[in-house]
């Protein structure tokens, strides 16, 4: 199969192109300015993914059997400090995507995110009703409808919970952004009461890439861990994973009570009702003891924590 991906360098993205490969997939790769290696991508190029008329011309020259898009702005605070350029890459680009798709009889698998629900009523069926309390999540919420109008007979939409795993930077997945705290000798900060639903970037890439593979699916649909935990109960298992004890700082434990500014914008328990993917996949659903065995020392911090040994 011809895969055209975007956001291949991010975290998901590279994970998909990796399962990709190994089932003999033909990927081509579009990245920003991230000028390493993709691994499992055939084809690298760099492109405006915000120039229309580029992203068209690349599309029709591959001429794909099947289109993957996992870029996007999706970090809220992001998304607030730069709304038009947020808009552009999490609206903008899968509508067109979807187009594209429709025009090339591709299968389209697009990503959304468990923030569309506002947190306060889980577990979360595809049913349920949406109530997004930020502007990512209303972005979010926005793209699921274009992609699905624009490409009702190719589109598959899945909504992907709080992903963790090993990024190509080594420093964009949660327990990453723990390390970079903890080698600059600060206090990571994690809610307390906060809960959500992880998995591994390459667990949700292996579901991808099998409802891409079966032409018997379409729609909306859910993704997952195995476990609801709350933030912090996540970061302690982390910092108990790589036995850091007393050689990091430790977790700051906050409550959504003590921070009510911040926590109007963040959803207080997303867990997610998997049906009706939940076990009818060949992909396994992941426990957090499963996906810590596959994190790694995060490479921008190995020669700190090497130290602290």
């Amino acid at each position: 199969m011809k895969i055209f991906l975007t956001g291949a360098s991010g975290l998901v993205g590279s994970a998909f192109a990796q399962a990709a490969s190994r089932r003999g997939h033909h990927v081509t790769g579009l990245v920003g300015s991230y000028a390493g290696t993709v691994p499992g991508v055939t084809e690298k190029r760099s492109l405006d993914l915000t120039d229309d008329a580029a992203l068209t011309a690349a599309v029709l020259e591959a001429f794909p059997d099947a289109i993957v898009n996992c870029a996007a702005v999706s970090e809220p605070p992001q998304c607030d400090a730069d709304p038009a350029r947020a808009q552009a890459l999490n609206v903008a680009l899968p509508a067109i995507l979807a187009r594209l798709a429709h025009h090339v009889s591709a299968r389209f698998v697009h990503l959304s995110s468990e923030q569309v629900f506002d947190g306060t009523n889980p577990p979360y069926a595809i049913q349920s009703p949406t109530r997004p309390i930020n502007l990512y999540a209303r972005q979010k919420l926005e793209s699921e409808r274009l992609v699905l109008a624009a490409a009702p007979e190719f589109a598959i939409v899945l909504r992907a919970p709080l992903l963790t795993g090993n990024s190509l930077s080594g420093k964009r997945s949660l327990h990453e952004r723990l390390f970079a705290d903890w080698a600059a000798g600060k206090a990571p900060l994690v809610y307390s009461d906060e809960i959500r639903q992880p998995c591994t970037a390459a667990n949700l890439a292996d579901v991808m890439l099998e409802l891409l593979e079966r032409n018997d699916v379409r729609g909306l649909y859910h993704w997952a861990g195995a476990e609801p935990c709350s933030r912090l109960e996540l970061a302690r298992r982390i910092r108990a994973h790589f036995k850091l004890g007393e050689t990091a700082a430790p977790l700051q434990a906050v409550t959504r009570a003590e921070n009510p500014k911040a926590a109007a914008k963040r959803q207080a328990n997303l867990t997610l009702d998997l049906q009706p993917l939940a076990g009818k996949l060949k992909t396994p659903l992941e426990t957090i003891e499963a996906q810590l065995d596959q994190f790694i020392v995060p490479p921008p911090f190995r020669e700190w924590y090497f130290a602290q040994a």
